[in-house]
């Protein structure tokens, strides 16, 4: 058979050799052959007929209506398994060697006909520009302290550019509990970086009364730290994806750490805290290139963290009682008919 280099070394040849003949010779083919493709003025590869028809029977024609009900109810459905269904059911009809047929006839269904694939914009990310956060639910991962039920939410911090992640133990999406979060995450870095972006958080974030304004209390956060904020569109969660993929590896990483621990369940919180610091470390360790580059660019921490509770002024009722936030406190009878300040952390 000849090929596209021969007829290339052909056409040059035919340059500088006396005759046709002794270029189609030099060029390893017959001259007629070489005449023809002269002819054409084509490639082999440009005159090849496509091959479009069988060569063997297909051996999945008889079930394959049976395998599409299966893809089309259970989509997530991998070729292995239905191959496997497939050798149940139809006893004798297919042998092991035949999979590889079946996993590319399920890979071209699923390009014609299976349901539709997320689309994903690439985002390019600049060192030490950009920090996105968010709370994610743990319930799911079945945590116990001391074989209590401990359901609880991560808030979780990364660096867009380097993945560079940590998070902090919370029990609801409040502005302390961003706060707190925000402000462990900018002191284990050591640094700030230049803008800081979140999802449309309205009790934390969001001003409910004009949704285009940050709250009061959110907006001082970000100017003790110097930090541009920024939210996302509403609707747009795919703003958020490095955070939101890394909810999910996170997550899935930790899954797989209590797997080999044995056990979901730890003797207290603070233990349980150890176990979650040391996975952000060894997650974190894989990224030290990139994430070297960041920390060049990081603005300088103030000299102080911010307080971050919520003050309150309430009076004492003649119960001895103050109620704050829909719970009940017992102080001293002497300040009964006094007001009080108080201080609700996380």
């Amino acid at each position: 058979m000849v090929t596209d280099n021969q007829v290339r070394r052909y056409n040059r040849l035919m340059q500088t050799e006396k005759t046709k003949a002794i270029a189609a010779a030099k060029a390893g083919m017959d001259e007629k052959t070489a005449r023809k493709y002269e002819r054409l003025g084509k490639l082999p590869s440009e005159v090849k007929k496509e091959h479009s028809w069988r060569t063997r029977k297909d051996a999945f024609s008889e079930v394959w209506k049976e395998v599409q009900i299966l893809l089309r109810t259970n989509p997530g459905l991998e070729a292995k398994t239905i191959f496997e269904y497939l050798q149940r059911h139809h006893p004798g009809e297919f042998s092991d060697g035949q999979i590889r047929t079946l996993q590319r006839r399920i890979k071209t269904w699923r390009v014609l006909e299976g349901r539709p694939k997320e689309v994903f914009f690439e985002q390019v990310h600049h060192p030490g520009i950009l920090c996105q956060s968010d709370f994610t639910h743990m319930r799911d991962l079945g945590i116990t302290i001391n074989h209590q039920r401990f359901d609880h939410l991560l808030y979780h911090f990364v660096l867009t550019y380097s993945n560079w992640e940590t998070g902090t133990i919370c029990f609801s999406e409040s502005f302390e509990s961003l706060s707190t979060g925000f402000q462990n995450a900018l002191w284990e870095l050591g640094g700030v970086v230049a803008i800081h972006q979140t999802d449309r958080l309205s009790a934390a974030v969001c001003n409910t009364s004009n949704p285009s304004e940050f709250t009061q209390r959110y907006q001082s956060l970000l100017s003790h730290y110097r930090i541009k904020g920024r939210k996302i569109q509403s609707g747009k969660a795919h703003e958020n994806g490095d955070i939101e993929q890394r909810h999910n590896r996170f997550k899935k990483a930790l899954d797989q750490a209590l797997m080999l621990r044995g056990s979901r369940d730890f003797e207290n919180r603070e233990t349980y805290a150890g176990f979650l610091r040391q996975l952000f470390d060894q997650l974190n360790a894989n990224r030290n290139d990139r994430f070297q580059e960041e920390i060049k660019r990081f603005k300088r921490l103030p000299s102080y963290r911010l307080d971050t509770c919520k003050r309150l002024r309430v009076k004492v009722c003649r119960g001895s009682t103050i109620r704050v936030n829909h719970n009940v406190y017992s102080v001293h009878s002497r300040l009964i008919g006094e007001w009080v300040h108080v201080r609700l952390y996380v």
